[in-house]
């Protein structure tokens, strides 16, 4: 097939897509909530035969665990899908207004994108969350998915066109890319002509692969190495609740913690009630030696404070004060999500201006770093980039803006 006839006919019905009434586009996210419930079992078992491939191809558990979809799954699914309907329609709001001094009345509003490209792996859950929050902002959408979850996104990407045909819409509005031939990701990055942004999601190779490739603008989620930071002024029982859900609650995904960092002053108290919690869900821990000094763990390399393990590992380091925990973090961090668990007003606010992340935290587990969890019923990816949009992205993030200006008869002298 000619790809570029494919993505043509997406680009095509995108400019359909660019007036449709709100309720419109919320009733086909209803319809395809209302299929996703209806097909659950044929859901999973397409799943299954992933999860089976999976197994053969020897996937580790954190990439199983992506994979899977489960009842509980489904239900969050479409629990966000109508978390989208629920929102407010970003298409047509004001971000300002105003008036020249010679009568012209301008106005900044938000419009959609276009036509946007999604690269990702494993996990199938983002073929229903990329397709609806495109379809809430106006855009058309190329969904290429990894080769382990063919066949549950094949069976996701029946039910959205499904659910375009029965409101009257063109089918072209969301594009599968099923091929797994990796030479279609080229394609897409060559298509500038048809698609207007390219969001890749997926492990660092497919990150770095994408942005050096593209010819086409990338909003890009960089791998998350997320920090916790143990102040001395910590409450100690919210401290080690905090450390142990990021880092065990799910280990496998971007804002689970990778690194704990904690100030001296409460080190000889902390760690050894921290490493108890650990042992308990099997995390290894890796530390510097001043951790060491109090824990007997394995040592830390330059190598692991650098590290997204996706799995029950954590690097531990002892600071002497927030200035050091700071410096740190804007060092090895990757820009995703930090923490700091203090008591000290000052200090939490020094952290807050100081760290340098798409999302920071006071008092809170960096696992909250994600759409639903925001209120914005899913995310299409965590941009860790400044431009044009930054952290768990709903549908708002998806439309640029154009200025409209009125005039009476204006020319400019």
């Amino acid at each position: 097939m000619n790809i570029y006839d494919e993505f043509k006919k997406v680009k095509n019905a995108s400019l359909t897509l660019m007036h449709l009434k709100s309720e419109k586009k919320d009733n086909v996210l209803k319809k395809i909530a209302d299929l996703i419930d209806k097909s659950r079992e044929k859901i999973k078992s397409e799943n299954q035969k992933d999860i089976e491939n999976g197994k053969r191809l020897g996937l580790n558990k954190a990439l199983i665990d992506r994979l899977l979809l489960n009842d509980k799954r489904i239900d969050s699914m479409i629990s966000g899908v109508m978390d989208i309907v629920a929102q407010d329609d970003p298409v047509g709001m004001i971000d300002r207004g105003f008036k020249r001094p010679n009568g012209l009345k301008i106005y900044k509003v938000r419009v959609p994108i276009g036509v946007i490209g999604i690269i990702y792996e494993s996990r199938p859950n983002v073929t229903v969350d990329a397709a609806a929050l495109c379809l809430k902002s106006g855009n058309a959408s190329i969904l290429r998915g990894g080769k382990e979850a063919l066949n549950s996104n094949r069976i996701l990407g029946d039910i959205i066109k499904e659910a375009l045909v029965s409101e009257g819409l063109d089918d072209n509005l969301v594009y599968i890319l099923e091929d797994p031939e990796r030479k279609y990701i080229m394609d897409m990055l060559k298509a500038k002509d048809y698609i207007d942004l390219i969001i890749p999601r997926g492990g660092e190779g497919l990150i770095k692969f994408v942005t050096e490739n593209s010819f086409i603008p990338v909003v890009k989620h960089d791998k998350g190495v997320c920090h916790t930071y143990i102040d001395k002024d910590a409450d100690l029982e919210k401290a080690v609740k905090i450390a142990v859900n990021a880092k065990v609650q799910r280990p496998g995904v971007c804002n689970a913690m990778e690194t704990l960092l904690i100030h001296k002053d409460v080190a000889d108290e902390i760690l050894p009630r921290l490493k108890k919690e650990y042992d308990r869900f099997g995390v290894e821990l890796r530390g510097c030696e001043k951790v060491r000094n109090i824990i007997d763990i394995n040592i830390a390399t330059e190598e692991d404070w650098e590290a997204e393990y996706l799995d029950l590992i954590l690097s531990v380091k002892v600071v002497e004060s927030d200035e050091e925990a700071i410096e740190h973090i804007n060092k090895y961090g990757s820009s995703h999500s930090e923490s700091i668990v203090t008591e000290n007003y000052t200090t939490a606010q020094k952290f807050l201006e100081s760290v340098d992340a798409a999302a920071v935290y006071v008092n809170a587990s960096t696992r909250f770093t994600d759409g639903a969890e925001f209120g914005l019923g899913a995310e299409i990816g965590i941009s860790t980039q400044k431009l044009h949009c930054r952290g768990p992205m709903g549908a708002y993030d998806l439309t640029t803006t154009k200025y409209i200006v009125y005039g009476d008869g204006h020319i400019r002298e």
